[in-house]
């Protein structure tokens, strides 16, 4: 029995760091677009109704890439989650101000949160005993 458990906790924890590093990848990706600025990016800011200056879109490259660095490691990784979900927050409220579409577009970035949560829980046995998943009786 024990064997298992620890086999569970084994795949648990790789669980946990194969939802990280997909939803790490995206956001160093992301992060880096706004960083070179690619001009998708510039186009795409006009048409969230953000400035177009280079400065804003390398601004939120820099603090999406500082947030994600955090989040990878692991003696930080909560505070990158909670900056993370901060950032997606104002993801959301973007898509929402200028009507965006609910499943494909506003809702990306709590996928994204979901991600990013999830990866963190299953990783961090911490955070388990925090949250605790529970059955009903």
């Amino acid at each position: 029995m024990a064997q298992n458990r620890t086999e569970t906790s084994r795949a648990v924890r790789i669980t946990g760091w194969v939802l990280t590093v997909l939803a790490a990848l995206f956001l160093l990706m992301d992060a880096g677009m706004k960083l070179v600025p690619l001009e998708m990016v510039t186009q795409t800011q006009a048409d969230l109704g953000w400035p177009t200056d280079t400065a804003v879109s390398r601004t939120l490259g820099a603090i999406l890439l500082g947030c994600t660095l955090l989040y990878l490691w692991p003696r930080t990784a909560l505070l990158g989650a909670v900056l993370i979900s901060a950032y997606l927050g104002g993801a959301v409220a973007t898509h929402v101000r200028i009507g965006s579409p609910l499943f494909s577009h506003v809702l990306f970035g709590v996928y994204l949160g979901l991600f990013v949560w999830g990866g963190l829980y299953l990783r961090d046995a911490a955070l388990r005993a925090l949250f605790p998943l529970r059955r009903e009786s």
